[in-house]
């Protein structure tokens, strides 16, 4: 080897490095936050028993006018897997 790092050994790490971080950054509660507590785009994990065996919920932050935001961006929902 003539001392440099394969292109593709670099690719996997830095993917796998970016996933490990991003799993580590997934905040999981017990219970759906407030209406405005979340940023717009946030995503939180709420496990509260709503979605089925294997699954969690996802929750992504809106910015709607009801709670201070300055759109009509509403939150969604979806059953993820665990």
């Amino acid at each position: 080897m003539n001392g440099h790092f394969p292109l593709q050994a670099l690719i996997v790490t830095a993917l796998s490095t970016t996933m490990l971080a991003a799993a580590i950054a997934a905040t999981v509660l017990k219970a759906e936050p407030p209406m405005g507590a979340l940023k717009e785009g946030q995503r939180v994990l709420v496990d509260d028993g709503s979605c089925g065996p294997g699954q969690i919920r996802e929750v992504i932050g809106g910015n709607h006018t009801k709670v201070g935001g300055k759109s009509n961006i509403i939150r969604q929902y979806r059953c993820i897997p665990r």
